[in-house]
């Protein structure tokens, strides 16, 4: 397996994105503070991490190379991970059944592991600044 050829490249994606920050500042409240907190932890996984919005909706990458996302819907919120089939989710709180992509789907009245969910991020983060990188 080429490893870089598992990866999504985005490289127009910046450091900091205000369009970013204006969509994270949405409607309902209560669905888009759910997306802030997570795409903050995005955020904070490295130096090396850059943004952007893709296909209309946040989007982290290591460098260029996109690791995850939110996405805000009627009554949930997805937090993506563009190669979350190969992370390891001891909790099973990733969904999807496409050949790479998972998510997680959080929902305002239903607690989530937050170390968990924290965890999930770091991982994809590490997952695909190794693949970048080899």
């Amino acid at each position: 397996m080429n490893n870089t050829n598992e990866l999504f490249l985005f490289p127009n994606a910046t450091s900091h994105s205000w369009e970013i920050d204006e969509w994270l500042s949405g409607d309902p409240v209560k669905l888009y503070s759910i997306a802030r907190q997570w795409f903050a932890v995005f955020r904070s996984c490295g130096d090396d991490v850059n943004e952007l919005i893709h296909d209309g909706y946040p989007t982290a990458c290591v460098e260029g190379a996109a690791f995850g996302y939110v996405n805000v819907f009627k009554s949930h919120v997805n937090v993506g991970f563009f190669t979350g089939v190969f992370i390891d989710d001891p909790l099973s709180l990733l969904e999807g059944t496409g050949k790479r992509m998972r998510h997680v789907k959080l929902r305002p009245d239903i607690d989530v592991d937050s170390r968990a969910m924290s965890e999930l991020i770091q991982s994809a983060y590490l997952d695909v600044r190794a693949r970048l990188h080899q």
